[in-house]
């Protein structure tokens, strides 16, 4: 399973380890991904998104069904 967040798109970015003696190595930087799932009320029902913890205080400023509705405009979700 890829680690992307549903609603902001973030992705693992790379950069490198660098050791004391200055040697690069390279690494990953995976987003602080996790499982949730959210009630809409308009649809009564639950949905599950691995969101990130930005996304997640994204939806707690803004509501789900804002944010849902920006990430499908953005092209981020398809809701049916």
């Amino acid at each position: 399973m890829a680690k992307v967040c549903d609603i902001t798109g973030k992705r693992p970015r790379v950069g490198n380890n660098v050791s004391h003696a200055n040697n690069k190595t390279k690494r990953r930087f995976y987003p602080n991904l996790h499982k949730k799932s959210f009630y809409v009320p308009e649809e009564d029902a639950w949905i599950t998104l691995r969101v990130s913890t930005k996304a997640l205080k994204t939806i707690n400023k803004k509501g789900i069904t804002a944010v849902l509705k920006e990430a499908q405009d953005n092209g981020m979700i398809v809701i049916k």
